[in-house]
């Protein structure tokens, strides 16, 4: 068989799957994790934090190696990790007598796999011949939405078919994918996004006012996405008085079916869309989802602001990258993986800062009030990075391009 572009992009697909499958399928699990294994809700928060802090790590061992190692050994390298990780998560703590180390070891395999995911995708779809890359970006990105659907749904029916007594059976059955796409990533053609030569090193590039809004951009994207997110099925169930099934369903799946539209419209449509209005303006709608979400008295009407911030933030994130890989053609892969880490600040930030206030306050809808402050800070930030690239006054010496000054007017 004769394998094209095409076929990376189908390979780059299943990879944003696989990164949904690894982050979203250990929550799934934490009651059960608390039942059977005897892990306290302390050390579940830690769990995340450790996930949040590997894949961070990840991302800056890869700023500086990945481009010296190459695409496709390190991407192969990743769905391996990513594999093994999710082997380990049902069968580590059942091998070893401390279940938590156990889960330790399998979220930091599965983090390492999800954190080089994270960063070689992105540089790897926006390398591939073609002119609409930032619609290209939110189509690929649509996929880790519609993994995040598939994992809640499925893992659901698992649950109701099997019963949660073989929940160890559940990772072996996901980790299926990771391992075909080893072999898929092994045969596909790619390209290398910039020459070595070309290649203007990251030293240079943060020296860059641009550079740093579309840093902070990241932040505010991953802060105003996960904020919301990761407390969407307690907001349901407190809320709405549901089961956790059915607060899982109505809370983070919904988010996900949403933020999933969003993104493959923009995928669809993207090359007649102005990217810096849409992201403007998918800030302000996300102030809005969050205030009904927050203030609306009727229950229903709390969630769907709830599920309407998914689609307000679908955007946020792949259309970054699109404005950090426009303006900065040269960057290379080590800006994508330095842009990934401000994502994943921002995701691992914005749950905990809902979280501390919503302590202080004694309430969750008002924590969640408190995390308007992040799509707050992208409308400023849009604003700032707009007027810079627009006054050109962000070039430094010794970069050998300029920065682009079209902004899509």
């Amino acid at each position: 068989m004769e394998f094209t572009y095409r076929h990376t992009k189908y390979a780059s697909y299943i990879g944003y799957i696989t990164q949904a499958i690894i982050n979203n399928l250990p929550p799934l699990l934490f009651i059960i994790f608390n039942k059977e294994l005897e892990i306290s809700i302390e050390q579940l928060g830690i769990l995340i934090s450790f996930n949040f802090g590997i894949q961070i790590l990840t991302d800056l061992i890869a700023a500086k190696y990945v481009d010296r190692i190459g695409y496709r050994k390190a991407i192969v390298a990743a769905h391996v990790f990513s594999f093994i990780g999710l082997i380990g998560l049902g069968v580590f703590p059942v091998l070893f007598h401390n279940s938590y180390a156990a889960l330790l070891v399998a979220m930091g395999i599965n983090a390492i796999g999800g954190g080089l995911i994270e960063v070689l995708i992105s540089p790897i779809v926006e390398a591939l011949p073609g002119d609409e890359k930032a619609s290209a970006m939110s189509l690929l990105h649509s996929f880790y939405c519609w993994g995040h659907v598939s994992v809640v749904i499925l893992s659901t029916v698992f649950f109701n078919v099997a019963g949660m007594d073989h929940w160890n059976i559940l990772p072996l059955i996901w980790a299926i994918i990771p391992l075909l796409n080893v072999f898929l990533f092994i045969k596909v053609p790619l390209c290398i996004l910039v020459e070595e030569h070309e290649r203007v090193p990251l030293r240079k590039i943060v020296k860059v006012r641009v550079f740093w809004v579309l840093f902070m951009l990241m932040i505010c994207a991953g802060a105003s996405e996960q904020a919301m997110s990761q407390w969407a099925s307690l907001f349901a169930e407190t809320g709405l008085g549901v089961s956790k099934n059915m607060g899982d369903l109505l809370g983070p799946c919904a988010f996900a079916v949403l933020m999933g539209i969003s993104r493959t419209i923009y995928g669809i449509y993207g090359a007649k869309m102005n990217l810096m209005k849409t992201i403007a303006g998918s800030s302000v709608l996300c102030v809005i989802s969050y205030f009904i979400a927050v203030l609306a008295t009727n229950p229903l009407l709390a969630l769907a602001g709830c599920a309407m911030c998914g689609f307000s933030v679908g955007i946020m994130w792949p259309g970054v990258f699109s404005l950090s890989a426009k303006h900065y053609p040269q960057g290379g892969t080590s800006m994508f993986a330095i842009l990934a880490l401000a994502g994943d600040v921002g995701c691992s930030s914005g749950p905990g800062f809902v979280g501390i206030f919503s302590n202080i306050t004694g309430s969750l809808k008002s924590g969640l009030g408190y995390a308007t402050i992040f799509p707050l800070l992208l409308i400023i930030s849009i604003y700032i990075l707009h007027m810079l690239i627009k006054n050109q006054s962000t070039v430094v010496q010794n970069i050998p391009y300029e920065i682009s000054s079209d902004t899509g007017e």
